[in-house]
């Protein structure tokens, strides 16, 4: 899971991040709530903690500017305040859960944890873009009467592109996304997986086609689009 974290008290961040890495969490931090939206609008993100009380932009705007722009991504809210006010506010704007200063990292974990058991896709397991179905429990593409399997990170990068619909992802935020921040792996790899996913979509016979931009990256379309 990739959070990002945003927080302008130092120390709190600090600990955060190493408290979350510790746990195998890749984190990125941001310390200003301009900053912070400009990172939730980039969509590599599994889930947003996110203060209230920012420079610039506060929590409370930047979680209504999210949903505002149809950005789904959990947003766990962290601040100070503990008035029912301030969480009915914070929820109301579209944060997911609430936690309040101060708290226990168990509590932290707790939460993280129940966020990552949460299904992402509809009630049956799918994910869908235009003639497309992905089945997370089986992890079978599907167009009409045609499925086939494939690999975990074939099913990533698509589960990535169709989050992202409409969007133009770079090869930098798929190989994030995909193998981690911290991983070895080359850019190269992107192209190499996108050719075996363009083979799968060509096997199903889809309309739906992987269109790489040249100079950006990539973004999922049809054929007719």
């Amino acid at each position: 899971m990739r959070i990002l974290l945003i927080e302008d008290e130092k120390r709190m961040a600090q600990a955060l991040c190493e408290v979350l890495r510790l746990e195998k969490y890749e984190v990125d931090h941001c310390a200003d709530g301009m900053d912070g939206m400009c990172a939730v609008e980039s969509g590599m993100y599994d889930l947003v903690i996110l203060d209230v009380m920012l420079p610039r932009k506060n929590g409370f705007e930047i979680a209504r500017e999210a949903r505002e722009k149809g950005i789904m991504t959990p947003i766990l809210m962290l601040t100070a305040k503990s008035d029912l006010e301030d969480k009915v506010t914070g929820l109301d704007c579209g944060a997911d859960d609430y936690l309040t200063k101060p708290f226990m990292t168990q509590e932290l974990l707790a939460r993280l944890r129940a966020f990552a058991r949460r299904n992402i896709h509809t009630p049956d397991g799918t994910l869908s873009f235009w003639d497309i179905t992905l089945n997370r429990n089986t992890s079978m593409l599907i167009c009409g009467e045609n499925s086939v399997r494939i690999s975990e990170k074939e099913f990533r990068i698509l589960e990535y592109l169709i989050a992202n619909q409409g969007r133009i992802l770079s090869r930098e935020q798929l190989a994030v996304k995909v193998w981690g921040y911290d991983s070895d792996a080359e850019y190269n790899n992107v192209e190499v997986y996108m050719s075996f996913v363009r083979r799968k979509l060509n096997f199903v016979k889809a309309q739906t086609e992987i269109k790489a931009v040249r100079g950006m990256g990539y973004e999922l379309r049809c054929f007719h689009a």
